[in-house]
């Protein structure tokens, strides 16, 4: 059985892009931090109502708990 060396190589980058694009996809904060990266540039007005909508949320939460202790 003989492999030409142009198939071997082939198959390496294959296998190199496989790993990469499995790699990618397993990055949740990468991605992530891009996506937030890209919205900055491309729409201000909704990366600031995001932070907006989560500072309440998580004010809400706090202030459920605190309740809850509190009883």
């Amino acid at each position: 059985m003989t492999t030409d060396r142009s198939d071997v190589d082939r198959a390496r980058a294959e296998l190199a892009a496989t790993i990469d694009a499995i790699e990618y996809k397993l990055n949740v904060p990468k991605r992530t931090a891009e996506r937030l990266q890209r919205l900055r540039k491309e729409n201000p007005a909704a990366l600031v109502g995001l932070s907006v909508g989560v500072a309440v949320a998580v004010g809400g939460i706090v202030w459920g708990v605190v309740r809850l202790v509190r009883r």
